[in-house]
């Protein structure tokens, strides 16, 4: 009789789980349905997998598969029947905001189509919280790269320029070319993917929003991460475009100068990169700062300053006097192409005959943005320039 009583319980608990199961995915699906219809631009069906494939995509979340961990949760990688490799993002926390964050960053990355976004695959809704499967990135944060100084592959200044032209594209995308604007609201190195040929992956829209066509701001409570939160925000608690260009300004810094958005030095008080930086520039010091990693050419040090110029501009604390990221990434491209009509210039001094070799495309694509050359603004003025 007694295991009777014991049968029947187990069988009356593993009932109300599946119901609770069939509710919870109901009930999610239904909240992602009136997410997506009450967007105001395209939405693209993500796929919904079962926990069974996600078990046997990870080997039944085998600690052996994951590849990263923090208070949020854990992701593992995977691969799907289909051969695909992907990473599955597994939360902990169980309360209304993490599931709000989850329903927001499908519907936003479901909007959004561009290759330095991350793309979301789908997710899975019969968890307690909802998982997210996203394509697999197999190289890791951007901030390994710029702060373990014993990395085995050093970020060279070519490869930090292209990344950060990459970066910048992908957010001038969802400024003002996506279906639907979206402010990112928490760029930092950490949320920068590298593919396998160090390509930038932006990721992490959780806390992302998808704005109105010629809305120009968010009032929200304060969200972000410190180090990278546009001080104009933290002070009024309206988020714009600009916000987003200021924390791509300390991205900028950080792929310049190396260092965290805060850190410590012999007196171990904590300073803000984005400080230190703006009062290295003013006072003429700004090589003091420069990742010793990548000026080791002088052919280099004019494109650095440049840069360094233009991160000062994203970092203005006046967020009307910093540029858009359409004209930061504008900007970012005329010096690389600058640099490859440079290396053109200095080829052709060396081998006449090579010039037969470039397509008339790329000539007309070096020539257009050689016009707007970057590079001939003197170093000495960009160096003593005060903060516009």
């Amino acid at each position: 009789m007694f295991v009777l009583i014991l049968g029947a319980k187990w069988l009356y608990k593993s009932i109300q789980k599946r119901k609770k199961i069939k509710q919870r995915e109901k009930l999610f699906k239904r909240m992602l349905h009136q997410q997506i219809c009450s967007s105001q631009g395209n939405v693209e069906k993500a796929k919904i997998f079962s926990l069974k494939e996600l078990k046997k995509a990870t080997d039944h979340f085998n600690v052996n598969r994951i590849i990263g961990q923090g208070g949020q949760g854990t992701v593992y990688k995977g691969m799907l029947v289909d051969g695909r490799i992907v990473a599955v993002k597994k939360s902990k926390i169980v309360d209304e905001a993490k599931l709000e964050q989850f329903i927001n960053e499908v519907v936003i990355l479901s909007q959004i189509n561009h290759r330095n976004v991350v793309k979301l695959f789908g997710s899975c809704l019969e968890t307690e919280v909802p998982m997210l499967v996203y394509e697999f990135i197999s190289n890791g944060t951007l901030s390994r790269y710029l702060h373990d100084q014993d990395e085995e592959f050093p970020l060279l200044w070519a490869k930090r320029l292209q990344i950060a032209i990459e970066i910048s594209g992908a957010l001038s995308y969802l400024h003002s070319a996506a279906p639907i604007p979206i402010f990112h609201r928490d760029i930092k190195s950490t949320n920068i993917l590298l593919d396998e040929k160090y390509r930038a992956k932006v990721s992490d829209f959780g806390i992302s929003r998808s704005v109105a066509i010629g809305q120009t701001h968010l009032t929200t409570n304060v969200h972000g991460t410190f180090g990278y939160l546009d001080p104009e925000y933290f002070r009024s608690s309206q988020f714009t475009e600009k916000s987003d260009v200021y924390s791509f300004g300390v991205v900028l810094v950080e792929l310049l100068t190396g260092r965290e958005p805060i850190y410590s030095e012999k007196s171990e008080e904590l300073i803000s990169l984005a400080t230190s930086f703006i009062q290295m520039m003013e006072n003429n010091k700004i090589f003091e700062i420069i990742d010793p990693r990548i000026i080791e050419q002088l052919s280099i040090k004019e494109e650095i300053m440049v840069v360094a110029n233009l991160a000062k501009r994203c970092l203005n604390i006046n967020g009307k006097k910093r540029p858009t990221m359409r004209q930061v990434t504008m900007e970012l491209e005329a010096i690389w192409f600058s640099n490859e009509d440079a290396c053109v210039e200095e080829n052709r001094e060396e081998n006449e005959l090579a010039l037969h070799d470039i397509s008339a495309a790329s000539a007309s694509t070096c020539l257009s943005f050689a016009a707007n050359r970057a590079l001939s603004i003197d170093i000495e003025s960009l160096a003593s320039e005060s903060t516009l």
